[in-house]
């Protein structure tokens, strides 16, 4: 361990020479890449220094307590036995910080909503998911665009596609993904009777042109009217974009903006990160034939989680961080904070036990 640290300690001191460099900003690609990298390596550098540290006066204690006599020499092994503790606990820490990365960690999200089983209430419901995330990135500092929203008849969203910008955003993000299913009683209901409905939601990390490579002449395009809720029309140009990759079948609508360049634009974003996702499924799945995707069927059984208003609890049902809490009506309004924690801890330290 302490030869680890002395290496990431090299590491650290070679980054801060780098970033020091005047032209160094000029290339903002390598900048922020620097910049993400002193960060890592500073949090583990600074609490390898204080296990350093620790190691070494607890060596100075025990080696005290040795020497010495009466109640000097008690002094001393209760010193020793305070420092052997904390000395576990950095152990621990850092044995967490130097897990290895998650390839997508430093980069930005595309989050997919859709209503599933439910009709209306499906949508509704999906449209809560959406103002909870909302909630969620304005605690954590995270920037929001929506890149496309389908509104349904009664104001919930058959779909809704949108880009979170931020530090953390994958790691916090990803385990997001997958049915969410809600009980509840639903403004149709006239007798108060408690319905079960479910919406999905996938997570993409958002690639770029470097990570992964679209050959246009594999893409069909076309153009057609946009509409609103119930088909109505919305625009009297031909400005809403569909591509289609056609090797894969994965198809992208985008109809949001006014212009087709603007609508194409985001479409091939959505798109590269969905191919993205699924060159990446495709790899785990090579390695693990557990791996299942994220969202299912979409429906109401095969849920990550529910949402039970009567109750006023979330239950979150996977193995990884399963938790169970009852302020629903704070988690809606973006308090996401303790079942993301759960989850990001649960990640953590099934990795240590499998050693990955």
């Amino acid at each position: 361990m302490l030869d680890r640290i002395a290496a990431l300690e090299r590491e650290l001191h070679d980054v801060e020479a780098r970033l020091g460099d005047p032209e160094l900003p000029k290339d903002q690609t390598k900048y922020q890449a620097e910049m993400r990298r002193h960060k890592e390596l500073k949090e583990v550098v600074d609490t390898g220094l204080e296990y350093r540290q620790a190691f070494e006066d607890l060596a100075d204690a025990n080696e005290m307590a040795e020497e010495a006599t009466g109640g000097e020499a008690a002094e001393y092994r209760e010193m020793a036995a305070e420092l052997e503790a904390t000395v576990s606990r950095l152990e621990a820490d850092l044995r967490l910080l130097l897990l290895p990365k998650d390839p997508n960690d430093a980069k930005n999200v595309i989050v997919e909503i859709r209503g599933a089983e439910g009709g209306e209430e499906a949508n509704l419901f999906a449209r809560d998911l959406y103002e909870m995330y909302v909630g969620f990135s304005k605690r954590q500092g995270w920037k929001l665009e929506v890149l496309e929203g389908k509104a349904s008849d009664m104001g919930g969203f058959t779909d809704i596609t949108f880009l979170l910008k931020g530090d953390s955003v994958w790691s916090r993000m990803k385990h997001e993904g997958g049915p969410h299913r809600v009980q509840r009683v639903p403004v149709t209901e006239s007798q108060g009777r408690v319905h079960t409905s479910s919406a999905t939601v996938t997570v993409l990390p958002e690639a770029e042109e470097v990570d992964i490579e679209v050959d246009e002449n594999d893409l069909q395009i076309d153009y057609y009217r946009s509409s609103g809720p119930g088909g109505q029309s919305v625009n009297t140009t031909d400005s809403a974009v569909r591509i289609t990759h056609v090797p894969t079948g994965v198809q992208v609508s985008m109809q949001d903006e006014k212009s087709q360049l603007q609508n194409k634009a985001k479409a091939l974003r959505v798109l590269r990160s969905r191919l993205l996702k699924a060159e990446q499924d495709r790899q785990a799945a090579e390695l693990s034939s557990a791996r299942k995707d994220q969202v299912g069927g979409g429906g109401r059984s095969e849920k990550i989680r529910t949402y039970n208003f009567k109750e006023n609890r979330l239950s979150d049902h996977r193995e990884l961080g399963g938790i169970t809490i009852y302020k629903l009506d704070k988690v809606l309004a973006g308090e996401l904070d303790e079942v993301s924690d759960s989850l990001i801890h649960a990640e953590r330290q099934a990795q240590l036990e499998s050693g990955d």
